[in-house]
């Protein structure tokens, strides 16, 4: 793997740490969960034989520390932190975009905010449940997992949002023997560790509440790429993805894995990547 060259970027309440790989038109990677840049270590050398590939700590997350730590977080202000990457790594051409989970939300945002700077997104497995018609329920868990939260803690909360996004009638998870990581990959299992009661009480209870402006989208369809996993097939962050593509008629494309493949088959999860990107 590459070393990235490392930048940090002020933006309104909060500093950003971003990673720059590679030369060409810029891709911007925008990660979803609990992950940051190193999301996309698997993926960036390969995308950045043809891109100048940026990924970024989203802010609050990792190494992008807030003024306010208890500052409310907004889709439209992450996207502005994407747009202000955008502008200083791309400051004459439009970039490609591609996000992750509610880094996907984000990346729609981002199409239907400032279209003009915006060549092309991948949005895979965008959580925007309100496009539901079932929304009224997924408000529902939101609520129990916000509950359960303040009530009983961290991980309680967690398997009650794990549970909520599995397919109906799916058997839990098992939990996975520990295994000694190499350096890097502890590190970054800490960081996202470390991340989780901020994502699962700020960002999850605000990015699943967004409302995506549909008749833009769809208006924008032409570039739009609706993505999801092959393991997904029901499962609660695959069904919005499927329901826009269904509705602008533009296909639903499968990624190889699940929610997380970008972890679990980086290398076909990067060559796909690429391939939607350039045609």
């Amino acid at each position: 793997m590459s070393t990235p060259t490392i930048g940090r970027l002020r933006v309104d309440g909060a500093t950003l740490h971003y990673e720059v790989r590679g030369e060409g038109p810029l891709l911007l990677l925008i990660p979803g969960g609990a992950g940051g840049a190193a999301s996309f270590d698997g993926v960036a050398d390969a995308l950045a034989a043809d891109h100048t590939v940026a990924s970024y700590d989203p802010r609050g997350l990792s190494r992008s520390p807030l003024d306010d730590p208890q500052a409310r977080q907004r889709v439209a202000q992450h996207a502005d932190d994407a747009f202000r990457l955008l502008e200083l790594l791309s400051p004459d051409a439009p970039a490609r975009v591609a996000g992750c989970s509610s880094g996907a939300i984000v990346a729609l945002h981002m199409l239907t905010a400032r279209p003009e700077r915006i060549e092309r997104v991948v949005a895979h497995e965008p959580p925007v449940v309100e496009v539901l018609p079932d929304a009224a329920e997924h408000r529902a868990l939101l609520a129990r997992v916000q509950e359960t939260l303040r009530r009983d803690g961290l991980m309680p909360a967690v398997a009650e949002f794990a549970a909520g996004l599995r397919r109906p009638g799916a058997d839990p998870v098992p939990a996975q023997a520990a295994t000694e990581l190499p350096p890097q990959a502890r590190a970054r299992a800490e960081r996202t560790m470390a991340n989780m009661p901020y994502f699962l009480g700020r960002i999850v209870p605000s990015f699943m509440a967004y409302v995506p402006d549909l008749d833009r989208l769809e208006a924008l369809s032409d570039r739009l790429v609706l993505a999801a996993g092959t393991d997904s097939h029901g499962e609660l962050p695959y069904r919005p993805a499927a329901f826009l593509a269904e509705r602008f008629g533009t296909g639903l494309v499968h990624f190889p894995g699940g929610h997380t493949g970008l972890t679990t088959h980086p290398a076909e999860f990067g060559n796909l990547l690429r391939k939607v990107l350039t045609t």
